[in-house]
Protein backbone atom coordinates (compact mmCIF):
# COMPACT_ATOMS: atom_id res chain seq x y z
CA UNK A 1 0.00 0.00 0.00
CA UNK A 2 2.89 2.53 0.73
CA UNK A 3 3.77 1.92 -3.01
CA UNK A 4 0.23 2.92 -4.09
CA UNK A 5 0.66 5.79 -1.67
CA UNK A 6 3.69 7.09 -3.20
CA UNK A 7 2.76 6.62 -7.00
CA UNK A 8 -0.55 8.76 -6.24
CA UNK A 9 1.71 11.61 -4.55
CA UNK A 10 3.57 11.57 -7.26
CA UNK A 11 0.76 11.15 -9.72
CA UNK A 12 -0.99 14.08 -8.11
CA UNK A 13 2.43 16.47 -8.47
CA UNK A 14 3.19 15.29 -11.71
CA UNK A 15 -0.02 16.47 -12.70
CA UNK A 16 0.77 19.71 -11.58
CA UNK A 17 3.78 20.81 -13.09
CA UNK A 18 3.61 18.77 -16.61
CA UNK A 19 2.33 22.01 -18.07
CA UNK A 20 5.58 23.79 -17.18
CA UNK A 21 7.81 20.30 -17.35
CA UNK A 22 8.61 19.24 -19.94
CA UNK A 23 5.44 20.80 -22.58
CA UNK A 24 5.81 24.97 -21.79
CA UNK A 25 9.57 24.60 -21.18
CA UNK A 26 10.45 22.21 -24.27
CA UNK A 27 8.23 24.77 -26.32
CA UNK A 28 9.89 27.58 -25.00
CA UNK A 29 13.78 26.37 -25.66
CA UNK A 30 12.08 24.92 -29.93
CA UNK A 31 10.41 27.79 -30.01
CA UNK A 32 12.82 30.59 -28.56
CA UNK A 33 12.31 33.34 -30.73
CA UNK A 34 8.59 32.85 -30.87
CA UNK A 35 8.58 33.02 -27.16
CA UNK A 36 10.41 36.43 -27.52
CA UNK A 37 7.87 37.58 -29.98
CA UNK A 38 5.52 36.53 -27.67
CA UNK A 39 6.93 38.37 -24.20
CA UNK A 40 7.30 41.40 -26.57
CA UNK A 41 3.72 41.66 -25.75
CA UNK A 42 4.14 42.65 -22.69
CA UNK A 43 7.73 44.71 -22.60
CA UNK A 44 8.83 46.24 -25.82
CA UNK A 45 12.56 46.13 -25.58
CA UNK A 46 14.19 42.43 -27.13
CA UNK A 47 16.24 42.48 -24.23
CA UNK A 48 13.43 42.29 -21.77
CA UNK A 49 11.30 40.04 -23.26
CA UNK A 50 14.69 37.76 -23.82
CA UNK A 51 15.42 38.07 -19.83
CA UNK A 52 11.56 37.32 -19.30
CA UNK A 53 11.68 34.17 -21.45
CA UNK A 54 14.82 32.67 -19.69
CA UNK A 55 13.47 33.75 -16.18
CA UNK A 56 9.89 31.45 -16.99
CA UNK A 57 12.50 29.01 -18.11
CA UNK A 58 14.52 28.97 -14.57
CA UNK A 59 11.18 29.07 -12.62
CA UNK A 60 9.23 26.36 -14.97
CA UNK A 61 12.16 23.81 -15.02
CA UNK A 62 13.58 23.85 -11.61
CA UNK A 63 10.53 24.59 -9.60
CA UNK A 64 8.85 22.10 -11.11
CA UNK A 65 11.80 19.49 -10.41
CA UNK A 66 11.56 20.84 -6.49
CA UNK A 67 8.18 20.13 -6.54
CA UNK A 68 8.22 16.60 -8.34
CA UNK A 69 11.29 15.87 -5.98
CA UNK A 70 10.64 17.35 -2.98
CA UNK A 71 13.31 18.93 -2.58
CA UNK A 72 11.89 22.82 -1.16
CA UNK A 73 8.62 21.73 -2.51
CA UNK A 74 6.71 24.30 -0.95
CA UNK A 75 8.72 27.24 -1.98
CA UNK A 76 8.84 25.81 -5.26
CA UNK A 77 4.82 25.92 -5.87
CA UNK A 78 4.32 29.48 -4.01
CA UNK A 79 7.17 30.66 -6.85
CA UNK A 80 5.53 28.59 -9.57
CA UNK A 81 1.52 29.97 -8.22
CA UNK A 82 2.96 33.48 -8.52
CA UNK A 83 4.59 32.74 -12.16
CA UNK A 84 1.03 31.53 -12.60
CA UNK A 85 -0.55 35.18 -11.65
CA UNK A 86 1.63 37.42 -13.09
CA UNK A 87 1.24 34.92 -16.53
CA UNK A 88 -2.82 35.52 -15.91
CA UNK A 89 -2.48 39.12 -15.13
CA UNK A 90 0.62 39.98 -18.08
CA UNK A 91 -1.10 37.81 -21.38
CA UNK A 92 -4.55 36.97 -19.89
CA UNK A 93 -5.53 40.38 -20.06
CA UNK A 94 -9.43 39.60 -21.02
CA UNK A 95 -10.89 42.69 -20.80
CA UNK A 96 -8.48 44.38 -23.75
CA UNK A 97 -10.00 42.73 -26.51
CA UNK A 98 -13.67 44.68 -25.58
CA UNK A 99 -15.53 42.05 -27.44
CA UNK A 100 -16.10 39.74 -24.51
CA UNK A 101 -19.92 40.09 -24.30
CA UNK A 102 -19.66 39.11 -28.38
CA UNK A 103 -18.14 35.94 -27.63
CA UNK A 104 -14.49 37.28 -29.50
CA UNK A 105 -10.80 37.04 -27.89
CA UNK A 106 -11.74 38.10 -24.72
CA UNK A 107 -14.22 35.69 -23.60
CA UNK A 108 -11.40 33.18 -24.65
CA UNK A 109 -8.85 35.32 -22.56
CA UNK A 110 -11.11 34.95 -19.79
CA UNK A 111 -10.73 31.55 -19.67
CA UNK A 112 -7.15 31.29 -19.79
CA UNK A 113 -7.31 33.82 -16.83
CA UNK A 114 -9.18 31.95 -14.73
CA UNK A 115 -6.90 28.33 -15.57
CA UNK A 116 -4.36 30.14 -15.05
CA UNK A 117 -5.52 31.34 -11.21
CA UNK A 118 -6.78 28.01 -10.66
CA UNK A 119 -3.34 26.40 -11.26
CA UNK A 120 -1.92 29.17 -9.05
CA UNK A 121 -4.38 27.85 -6.61
CA UNK A 122 -3.74 24.22 -6.90
CA UNK A 123 0.22 25.08 -6.33
CA UNK A 124 -1.08 27.28 -2.89
CA UNK A 125 -2.32 23.78 -1.94
CA UNK A 126 1.33 22.39 -1.71
CA UNK A 127 2.72 25.21 -0.05
CA UNK A 128 0.09 25.57 2.64
CA UNK A 129 -1.44 22.05 2.95
CA UNK A 130 -5.42 21.84 2.90
CA UNK A 131 -5.78 23.77 6.33
CA UNK A 132 -5.02 26.72 8.81
CA UNK A 133 -2.34 24.99 10.85
CA UNK A 134 0.34 25.08 8.01
CA UNK A 135 0.46 28.01 6.93
CA UNK A 136 2.35 29.53 10.00
CA UNK A 137 4.81 26.61 9.45
CA UNK A 138 5.68 27.87 5.90
CA UNK A 139 6.26 31.17 6.64
CA UNK A 140 8.32 29.81 9.53
CA UNK A 141 10.20 27.47 7.35
CA UNK A 142 9.96 27.91 3.73
CA UNK A 143 12.68 26.33 2.15
CA UNK A 144 11.71 22.71 4.21
CA UNK A 145 10.49 19.69 2.46
CA UNK A 146 6.94 19.26 2.82
CA UNK A 147 8.27 15.27 2.74
CA UNK A 148 5.62 14.50 -0.03
CA UNK A 149 6.86 10.40 -0.35
CA UNK A 150 7.36 9.63 3.13
CA UNK A 151 4.44 6.96 4.64
CA UNK A 152 4.14 7.20 8.70
CA UNK A 153 2.38 5.78 10.81
CA UNK A 154 1.35 9.48 11.72
CA UNK A 155 0.27 9.66 8.17
CA UNK A 156 -2.69 7.53 8.30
Amino acid sequence: MATFSIAVAFGVRLLLVLLFLPFSALDKILNFRGAVGQAKQAVHSTGSATLLILIGLFVEIVMSLGILTGIADRFAAFVLAGYCGVTALLWKQFWKPGDFWSGGKGRELFWDFWKNLALAGGFLLVTFGTGAATVETFFSHPFASSRPYSVSETAR
